[in-house]
């Protein structure tokens, strides 16, 4: 099945604007939806188009990359091995997987600086820099990452359209839904927590409406990941960080323990292997600030972070991946909208995701009080204007929200709105805006 993805418009963007003079490259996790993405834009946006998928093509295609001094001869070749016309500034050439073939990759210079075609890359790993060596990253390059569907691409996915356009209407106008509307949409947010934003689980959902069913689909995919992290690490230890994300979660710890995972490290020694494990897409990370500023890079802890999973469907399988799927009490709870509290850390992975979707980059701030016996932490930062905006999570609705106070009065000149995201309907306290957690794409 084919999805509506909202990268789709900033392809044809890219296209309208740039008009031959860069290719795109789309970076992403594995399965989330990217050769389907680009070979639709090209069906629908070109008058013909190659795909070249780089896991699977023969040699005399690896061959055409080691001779491109003459590119007539080597685009006459190209459609003879796929039986394509390609038309000049009317087709696309699309590089599947590139980085299996990073000769393909360099070739970007010269193929762009030709003018003839567009180009589109995928990848996935795409950054490891084993795939990169000793060849020439080409600058005339824009990238894109594609995420798994958010909220709003999954209500379209299972027919809700209107009700995607009513959540938008909402926010906007900073009103409560009431009360059956808000229940119906907690509905549909808590399915969308279980069937997660990866578009076979979301397909297999539609097609057999079987959550066990869903959940087959997300341990192949999990698999597959575990089976590319060994790929790039034979020591195993980036599966290891992976698997222990919900595990350090619900420790409720104020970063990600890397000694209480793989014995005798510390997070300066295993650098590079959380650089290659954030590479893959498959997580997305939060940095601790030590003094909060519009700016967060400025004083960003690179060894003091969390980790999320890139998608909280694989994430709800990910907790009880070891049992079978009728232990997993997550998928009882939740919809039956009775999810215990040791298990709120669900709604964290949940938010990290819909904000990294919205293109945010994930901080956290966490501080010592005065009396130094009681650590208040601000779950997320984002940077509006000049100003921060502080977001405390909270899985039920409940609307207190201590580490919020204490955080802006701390910082008092440097707050802008403050967010507590929960799971009831929208209202005001006091200064705190308490948005329900459906909203958190649209912040």
């Amino acid at each position: 099945m084919i999805f509506k993805r909202k990268k789709y418009e900033e392809l044809l963007r890219w296209k309208q604007t740039c008009n031959g003079s860069t290719a795109m490259l789309v970076e992403g996790a594995r399965r989330v939806g990217k050769s389907t993405l680009v070979e639709e834009f090209a069906k629908r946006e070109y008058r013909s188009y190659i795909l070249i998928d780089f896991s699977m093509e023969d040699d005399d295609v690896a061959d055409l990359f080691r001779q491109m001094r003459n590119l007539d001869f080597f685009f006459m070749r190209l459609q003879t091995i796929f039986g394509v016309i390609l038309y000049p500034r009317e087709s696309v050439i699309i590089f599947d997987e590139v980085q299996f073939q990073p000769l393909a990759r360099q070739a970007i210079k010269h193929l762009v600086k030709d003018g003839r075609y567009d180009y589109i890359e995928t990848g996935s790993l795409i950054s490891i820099k084993k795939n990169v060596n000793n060849i020439l990253i080409p600058s005339e390059e824009d990238s894109m990452t594609l995420c798994p569907m958010d909220f709003d691409e999954f209500l379209w996915a299972t027919g809700k359209q209107d009700t995607s356009s009513l959540l938008r209407q909402a926010f906007a106008l900073k009103q409560p839904l009431g009360n059956a509307a808000h229940r119906q949409m907690m509905i549909e947010l808590r399915l969308y927590m279980l069937v997660g934003g990866m578009p076979q689980a979301v397909d297999t959902y539609i097609n057999t409406n079987n959550l066990q069913e869903v959940d087959k689909t997300k341990r192949k995919i999990l698999k597959l990941y575990d089976n590319d992290f060994y790929k790039i690490d034979s020591s195993g230890r980036m599966s290891k960080l992976f698997n222990a994300i919900p595990s350090q979660l619900s420790n409720n710890a104020q970063r990600y323990q890397i000694g209480s995972v793989i014995s005798n490290q510390t997070a300066g020694r295993l650098a590079e292997t959380v650089a290659e494990l954030e590479d893959s897409k498959t997580i997305t990370m939060a940095h601790h600030v030590c003094d909060p500023h519009i700016d967060f890079e400025l004083t960003k802890d690179l060894h003091r972070y969390k980790m999320f999973v890139a998608d909280t469907g694989l994430f709800v399988t990910l907790v009880f991946r070891n049992k079978s799927f009728t232990d997993n009490v997550i998928y009882r709870q939740l919809l039956s909208d009775k999810l215990d509290v040791n298990l709120g850390y669900i709604y964290e992975n949940l938010v990290a995701q819909m904000l990294a979707s919205a293109g945010y980059n994930l901080y956290y701030h966490t501080f010592l009080t005065e009396s130094g016996n009681h650590f208040y932490e601000t779950d997320f930062l984002l940077s509006h204007g000049n100003k921060i905006v502080p977001i405390e999570v909270k899985s039920s609705g409940y609307k207190a929200h201590k580490s919020l106070d204490a955080f802006c009065e701390k910082f008092p000149s440097r707050i802008g709105e403050r967010i507590l995201l929960y799971t009831k309907d929208y209202a005001k306290d006091g200064p705190t805006s308490c948005l329900p957690i459906y909203f958190t794409g649209m912040l």
